[in-house]
């Protein structure tokens, strides 16, 4: 496997089959890497796809799965196909199928703050539980209403029952949820092309990113080795003049350190991916 990163902190991308779920290509990546390595691999992802959709999975790896946060809610561009005049249980092709024969002459997906319910058929807890169970066990329920935002839907293609739309959107966001605004329509296939500023064209599951440069989307700042250390143990560095808020990577000899935050005139590590300078060396 070819390594700008490592397996110790890394990144790869992954062009997601559909058929499977985003948690099978994750252990499958485990699996491969820990073969390789010759010892138990951590990973983990930066957002998952649901089954029947394709597209840029972003499989965080060893101490690079402390980053989660800081690529799990970046904007996501989709590729989405709504077939007209049909309705499915699950707002997807895996769902019950009905026909209505109803077809829009000039479908357009809704862009800006929506307020919309969650597909029923999803992972997200309500009252300790998933929805798919209720959903699959035939429990009667309302799906939460959830804040979603489309900054882009632009339709690229309309064939008959088939329309094709570019979305950019805000992480959090349900496609199905956006394409069931047209009501007689579901989501046949998806594609998420980007993530952020990470790309499907550069998917290659032989290829480990180093996560300084995939974070390129945060601020940066230089420390030497004496300021790493002091953050490796949790101590603040002066930041005098500094704006707070944003998140920073701590860098040292163009190795990522970590992620760290200024407060109030004092650089704060938040999270370390190191826990030493021997360490970070060896990465």
């Amino acid at each position: 496997m070819a390594q700008r990163g490592s397996i110790e902190c890394g990144i790869v991308l992954v062009d997601k089959p559909a058929g499977v779920t985003s948690h099978d290509v994750v252990f499958d990546m485990r699996r491969r890497l820990s073969r390789a390595a010759g010892k138990r691999v951590k990973t983990g992802h930066a957002g998952t796809l649901d089954p029947f959709a394709t597209g840029l999975l972003v499989i965080l790896v060893g101490r690079a799965t402390r980053l989660q946060r800081y690529l799990q809610h970046q904007p996501k561009t989709y590729r989405a196909t709504a077939r007209l005049g049909w309705r499915s249980d699950s707002g997807d092709s895996d769902g019950e199928l009905t026909e209505t024969g109803r077809v829009p002459e000039d479908p357009q997906l809704p862009t800006g703050v929506l307020m919309l319910p969650v597909p029923k058929l999803s992972a997200i807890k309500v009252e300790g539980e998933r929805l798919y169970a209720k959903a699959r066990r035939g429990d009667d329920f309302e799906a939460p209403v959830r804040e979603m935002t489309v900054y882009r839907a632009e339709r690229m293609a309309l064939d008959g029952d088939q329309a094709v739309f570019d979305i950019d959107c805000a992480g959090g966001t349900y496609i199905r949820s956006v394409v069931g605004t047209l009501e007689d329509a579901y989501c046949a296939e998806l594609v998420r092309t980007r993530v952020g500023e990470l790309s499907l064209d550069d998917a290659d599951p032989d290829v480990i990113l180093d996560p300084l440069d995939v974070l390129s989307h945060l601020g940066r700042r230089d420390v030497s080795p004496p300021e790493a250390q002091e953050l490796i143990f949790g101590r603040t560095l002066d930041a005098s003049g500094a704006v707070d808020g944003a998140p920073l990577r701590l860098v040292v000899d163009e190795r990522l350190l970590g992620v760290g935050r200024v407060e109030a005139d004092r650089l704060v590590p938040e999270t370390i991916l190191a826990a030493s300078l021997e360490e970070l060396a060896a990465r």
